[in-house]
């Protein structure tokens, strides 16, 4: 399972440490954020049960209504809040914490920090952060193109032709996102996002010619660091005899990551420009997420003559 360090994500959002507590021991594996305004309000039903377990954040509504408690409830309140496996306890707004926070955090070595953002806009931040950090990824072989605003990975045996063909569409104005490796991310429930290792961004290899930086050779225009994954096109050595769809009749699927994602597999030959069969291909895909699907009408244009003759 992927989790994040409490160090990692102190470090990354720029808190600021009131009391450390036992950061080494701490593994945040949820992007969902807790306001214990019930639990400050002594309702801890389910507290136990995972919303024990978010990163806790206290904002002014909720320092304003520990300010109208009585000494003695406020104490009990923060005593018993504390007595549970909090991951950490944020205060936004460069609150600084109350007397009785501090005494409750320290007793049981919870994590204390602050932050001066806003508590919704730190709320938003902290979890797209952790949804990013927490996503199911992958590694894949491959090369990943933005191709009219769509996604394609294209995959292959080494030498097939891949970096050739996204150089290629690199030069009809298209975008790389990565050569050789795509990092994914499941980002939602069916939707995945593909960006380069950082130690390779925009460069590509093409045989005979070396190691290329697209961006330096093409503009900045010519890059682009993410894309989500819409379409894959497989590319594999023609042979004689080898079945091929023609029609487009029949889909066919990938599953990554517990997604599947719609998958065109084209022959290779000499003489085939495989950069505009991807155009039209990701043109196609588009028509048809439209509601427009070329075979099903010819095929409906072909069978409405046979019943005319």
């Amino acid at each position: 399972m992927t989790v994040v360090t409490l160090p990692e994500l102190i470090k990354d959002l720029q808190l600021e440490v009131v009391y450390e507590g036992e950061q080494n021991k701490i593994f945040i594996n949820t992007s969902d954020i807790n306001r214990p305004g019930l639990q400050l309000a002594n309702y801890f039903t389910f507290f136990a049960e995972g919303t024990a377990a978010r990163l806790q954040v206290i904002g002014l509504i909720e320092i304003a209504f520990l300010n109208n408690l009585d000494a003695k409830t406020r104490k009990e309140r923060l005593e018993k809040y504390c007595s549970y496996q909090l991951p950490c306890v944020i205060l936004c707004r460069g609150i600084d914490p109350l007397p009785d926070i501090k005494e409750a955090a320290l007793k049981h070595k919870r994590p204390l920090l602050k932050t001066d953002l806003v508590t919704t806009e730190f709320i938003n931040i902290a979890s797209n952060y952790l949804d990013s950090k927490l996503a199911p990824h992958m590694t894949q072989h491959g090369v990943l193109v933005d191709v009219y605003g769509l996604g394609v990975l294209l995959l292959g045996e080494s030498g097939i032709g891949k970096s050739e063909t996204a150089l290629e569409l690199v030069k009809r104005g298209h975008r790389l996102v990565s050569d050789d490796v795509v990092n994914i991310k499941k980002v939602a429930r069916k939707r995945l996002i593909g960006e380069a290792p950082a130690a390779i961004r925009h460069f590509m290899e093409i045989r005979g010619v070396g190691i290329i930086n697209v961006q330096a050779m093409y503009g900045v225009g010519a890059t682009i660091n993410a894309k989500g994954i819409d379409l894959i096109v497989e590319l594999e050595p023609w042979e004689k005899g080898s079945y091929c769809e023609r029609l487009g009749l029949d889909e066919t699927f990938l599953n990554l990551l517990g997604v599947d994602i719609h998958k065109i597999t084209i022959p290779v030959k000499p003489g085939r420009n495989l950069a505009i069969i991807i155009e039209a291909a990701a043109r196609d895909f588009r028509l048809k997420k439209s509601g427009y699907n070329a075979a099903q009408d010819l095929n409906e244009k072909i069978l409405a003559s046979d019943n005319k003759e």
